[in-house]
């Protein structure tokens, strides 16, 4: 039964599996039911050094850029690629069953009250702010080793999970999205947008087998379908949305692929299915760990799911992307070095003509060193050379640099 609860737990989402490692930060037993606590606080000094006469370029996600009157050099202090998180479990075994039941809360530490945390709409640092809430976890999973296991409720996604939960930038920064500008939203970057999109959490219900070949496991699911961002008019499917997840792990090596289907209904009455798919491996050698990561689409749009899609008319925008990355840990220090690129294309001749300095790529490069100063607060730094290019040739450029401190319990 712990076995089965810690497992679960540590497939919940991010900031429980960052605490994995070690015993649960709260462990109450109460009669059959074991209610535990876990999180992160995690705060950073960002500076910024943005594009200035920036080129006007289409895209969510992007080098930092400002108006040639404004501030080329930024600074924040905020958290990072992780918002802070509160997440309370549950788990019980009855009839045989392992149940359990997870509830994630994630505040930010930037002022960010005016609406969603991570859809700020003109919203500033200011006076009388308050910094927002994400309530990014509320599921269930039932099951044991011989049937498996039912997870229903709000959790991160299966498509493009496995590329952010192994990114080294996680308790730190990467790129500085957001934290590079008056609005900050509850997080940073890292490498979302610049080598894979965004997982996403969704309302979802999906079902995963018993281990299988000595760690083979396949994950089937549907999901609530999301509408495109940014684009009036246009709604989700009534169908819900599928995906699923095929992972082998043995020893130090882990592979999966995941894939994502979902179909968009348009104002033109035109309809189109997004669907994409992902391949990523990890690999530890001593003290080298590496990873690599890919994804292709074909209607899902860049840097979040459904973002840039199509072109607004139901033609469809293909999109790519990978992650590069190599650690080596010395003692209680490690050191890390990511590249990423994303890439969005055309939808055709039409698009071109319309849209001329939409996103053409993507790509960034993240050096790093995280010390583990006691089992649980890590101090680091980072920098990052962070490059956003257009159709049409225009291009920004702009780095980042942090500094901060990582709290897991």
């Amino acid at each position: 039964m712990k076995h089965s609860y810690q497992r679960q737990a540590c497939a919940a989402g991010v900031a429980a599996l960052l605490s994995c490692t070690g015993a649960q930060a709260l462990e109450v037993q109460a009669g059959e039911w074991k209610f535990t606590v876990n999180g992160n606080v995690n705060v950073h000094y960002i500076h910024s050094s943005c594009e200035s006469h920036a080129d006007a370029i289409v895209t969510v996600g992007s080098a930092c850029a400002v108006d040639g009157g404004g501030e080329k050099n930024l600074s924040s202090v905020s958290n990072g690629l992780l918002p802070a998180a509160l997440v309370f479990g549950v788990a019980t075994e009855q009839n045989g069953y392992d149940i359990t039941a997870t509830f994630g809360f994630y505040p930010g530490i930037s002022t960010n009250d005016g609406g969603s945390p991570n859809l700020q709409s003109g919203a500033s640092n200011v006076a009388l702010g308050t910094t927002g809430l994400d309530v990014r976890q509320v599921f269930m999973t039932f099951g044991n080793k011989t049937i498996g296991t039912f997870s229903l409720g709000r959790n991160f996604g299966l498509f493009g999970f496995d590329a952010i939960i192994n990114d080294m930038t996680l308790p730190g920064v990467g790129v500085g999205g957001a934290m590079s500008s008056g609005a900050p939203a509850n997080t940073s970057l890292g490498s979302i947008g610049f080598g894979y999109l965004y997982t996403d959490t969704l309302a979802q219900m999906n079902y995963t087998t018993p281990s299988v070949l000595g760690g083979l496991t396949l994950t089937l699911g549907i999901f609530d379908p999301i509408e495109p961002l940014l684009q009036t008019g246009a709604t989700a499917e009534g169908a819900p949305g599928f995906h699923g997840k095929l992972a082998y792990k043995v020893g130090d090596f882990y592979l999966s692929s995941s894939f994502i289907s979902q179909t968009q209904h348009l104002p033109s009455g035109q309809d189109y299915t997004g669907t994409g798919f992902d391949v990523a491996a990890k690999a530890r050698f001593g003290a080298v760990d590496l990873l690599a990561s890919y994804y292709s689409g074909s209607g899902i749009g860049t840097t979040a799911l459904f973002v840039l899609s199509d072109d607004g008319f139901g033609d469809k925008r293909d999109s790519d992307g990978y992650l590069l990355q190599g650690t080596y840990t010395l003692g209680a220090t490690k050191l890390g070095l990511n590249y990423g690129v994303s890439n969005l294309d055309f939808a055709g001749a039409a698009d071109r003509a319309a849209t001329p300095n939409l996103l053409e790529q993507n790509s960034k490069i993240t050096a790093g060193i995280y010390h583990s100063l006691t089992k649980n607060l890590t101090l680091l730094t980072e920098f990052s050379d962070v490059t956003t290019e257009a159709h049409d040739g225009g291009r920004n450029r702009s780095n980042n640099f942090n500094v901060g401190a990582f709290l897991s319990f």
